[in-house]
């Protein structure tokens, strides 16, 4: 067993990964020598790195592990026939994965405070850090988006806890288990379960087994934070070890939120706490999910007994996400969003969410189906109704469909008429280029673009708010 104080120059294979960067930016800032190779250098995060010191090697070579490091941290999408994880094997270098590095490195001996759930993981991540921040806890956190407060997804400080999006993908191909059971959690949130994950997960099922094991890991002076308004959540409770609150618009959870007014700028609740009064909230937020983030967040600060004053003052000054219903332009009142919504429920909630802060707009929801899951036949049910709230609906080619068996690959094409059939003006194209033509020629002034995608989307966002822009320049 490899002892880390032994340890003093660590290589990471797939180094330009959003989680992986932020590790070895972490690890270079405790004195490690770090190297790292992938095959996509390129900015920013080749820029982030080179920036940390970090010698970056392009591609993937035995040579990039001679001399031998004294320990290899290997990505999750990285497999055997990749030679430097063929290198590492036959030479027996010492390696882990980038969740068990997080734990040994970071975790251990701190309070943990692990996020999970299928969806808001990132925003309840970086609300509760930020919460945190503002309340003089000096908190150290790995989140898997960028909190826009701290623009960068990771932070390390003094202080007595660590803040880490727990993600139930498997942690490596040596390590099929899911990433949250290595984090040694004291607080776990527990906000939702859904079947998704399709390329590691076989149902529904499984994915709940997971999540009852982590909650099973909780010590006695630790806290599960549960969801109670999801029924599979509801369910986990009676394995937890540890105390229990609930939360939720429920009025049986012990955090419940009531009187909820949306406004465009904010959203305004009252908390309840064991059915009593607690304090009135405003979140910079819009949708119910934002609310349960929030609540989930409530209840961790009281556990730190932080007063509703300190809370609030985080919520005030809370700048989101990168990609979580982030405003990238309003050219002459058309306002163009980016979000990371890919999962039909994420879909659902976000455009939801904007109605409600804004219900006499003309909403153009364009979808890119992008991850393993959203490819699937299986779903294309759930978004025919995820579309709902929106009055336009514009869905992108299938990004690289071949990832999919034919059989079990979505048809875009009768999405598009189930979702018509709900009375919305839907249509799929063949290209970007496509989608930005039809939307800069149709979109009026006063319009809302959800741009909506777990990835790059070819720079949709740019392409349209230049086109957008060049047309209402020519128009003057």
């Amino acid at each position: 067993m490899l002892s880390i104080d032994r340890v003093k120059h660590i290589h990471l294979i797939a180094i330009c990964g959003t989680a992986m960067g932020s590790l070895a930016a972490m690890l270079k800032s405790k004195g490690y020598t770090v190297t790292g190779s992938d095959e996509n250098v390129y900015p920013p995060m080749s820029t982030f790195l080179e920036d940390q010191g970090i010698d970056i090697r392009t591609g993937y070579a035995e040579e990039h592990l001679k001399p031998a490091p004294d320990l290899v941290i290997i990505g999750n999408a990285m497999s055997r026939g990749n030679p430097e994880v063929e290198y590492v094997l036959e030479h027996k270098i010492p390696y882990t994965s980038l969740a068990a590095a997080l734990k040994d490195f970071f975790i251990a001996g701190k309070h943990s405070i692990v996020v999970t759930g299928t969806h808001g993981k990132t925003t309840t991540s970086s609300l509760i850090s930020w919460s945190m921040e503002v309340n003089q806890k000096k908190p150290s956190f790995m989140i898997g988006g960028i909190p826009l407060n701290f623009n960068q997804g990771f932070k390390l400080d003094t202080g007595s806890m660590f803040i880490v999006e727990g993600d139930e993908y498997d942690t490596a191909f040596f390590d099929k288990a899911a990433k949250f059971f290595h984090y040694l959690p004291d607080i776990v949130i527990l906000n939702n379960i859904e079947f998704d994950h399709a390329d590691i997960y076989e149902s529904l099922d499984q994915i709940i087994l997971a999540f009852r094991r982590l909650v099973n890991l909780i010590p006695r002076n630790g806290l599960l934070l549960a969801c109670i308004d999801d029924v599979k959540v509801k369910e986990l409770i009676r394995y937890a070890f540890s105390p229990v609150e609930t939360f939720g618009l429920n009025p049986e959870a012990t955090w419940c939120a009531k009187d909820i007014v949306y406004h465009p700028d904010n959203t305004v609740f009252d908390v309840h706490y064991q059915g009593h009064f607690y304090a009135r909230f405003s979140i910079p937020l819009s949708g119910d999910h934002n609310v349960r983030n929030a609540l989930a967040t409530i209840g961790t600060c009281h556990f730190h007994k932080i007063e509703p004053a300190g809370i609030q003052a985080a919520f005030s000054t809370f700048k989101n996400v990168k990609k979580r219903m982030e405003i990238k332009a309003n050219i002459n009142d058309i306002i163009v969003y980016d979000d990371f919504a890919h999962h039909p429920t994420e879909v659902q909630t976000t455009i939801e969410g904007l109605r409600r802060q804004y219900p006499d707009r003309i909403i153009w929801a364009i979808f890119e189906p992008r991850t393993s899951t959203a490819k699937r036949k299986m779903m294309e049910e759930p978004y025919s109704r995820a579309f709902d709230a929106a009055d336009h609906v514009l869905i992108a080619p299938i990004h690289l469909p071949k990832k999919v068996s034919a059989d079990e690959l979505i048809s875009v094409e009768h999405l598009i008429g189930q979702i018509r059939l709900r009375n919305k003006n839907a249509y799929h194209f063949n290209s970007v280029d496509e989608i930005v033509d039809y939307t800069v020629t149709k979109v009026n002034p006063g319009d809302l673009i959800l741009i909506m995608s777990n990835g790059a989307f070819n720079g949709i966002h740019n392409t349209i708010i230049e086109k957008l822009t060049v047309k209402y320049h020519d128009e003057k």
